[in-house]
């Protein structure tokens, strides 16, 4: 879980901000989606990734992120489009708060999967507890 900088580059023509394989994007790319038209009053996400690691960037309006790793939980503002959340495997998420005008996009290092998703908060401790017991 970080934030990454993203550079944007522009002139009286414009902007743009450029996401590239390995290096804006700390990745290769897979699959690529965005969300819009979420009512402000709704949660998304509410899952965990076994093994995808993704890259959100709001690319118009804001939303909000709770990550949580089953040790810390912390809250993100995407709030311009130049700053992008790095997610990684095992890492509860839940997006909310979200502008009319917000459009989340995300980068996925691997294509749709159902097997790799964790839709139950205590299915998700369990697992991510069991991973954290084999790392020592």
């Amino acid at each position: 879980m970080e934030t990454i900088e993203l550079t944007p580059r522009g002139d009286e023509r414009g902007w743009l901000i450029a996401l590239e394989n390995l290096k804006e994007v700390p990745f290769e790319v897979k699959r690529i989606y965005y969300i819009y038209g979420t009512r402000s009053d709704f949660r998304r996400g509410k899952h965990a990734h076994r093994n995808l690691t993704q890259l959100a960037v709001c690319v118009s309006g804001s939303c909000r992120f709770l990550l949580d790793d089953s040790r810390t939980r912390r809250e993100y503002l995407l709030d311009r489009n130049s700053l992008g959340l790095n997610i990684g495997p095992m890492v509860w998420r839940e997006m909310y708060d979200f502008t009319p005008d917000c459009v989340l996009l995300v980068l996925a290092n691997e294509l749709y999967d159902e097997s790799d998703y964790i839709r139950d908060y205590e299915e998700f401790l369990k697992f991510a507890r069991c991973a954290a017991n084999r790392r020592t």
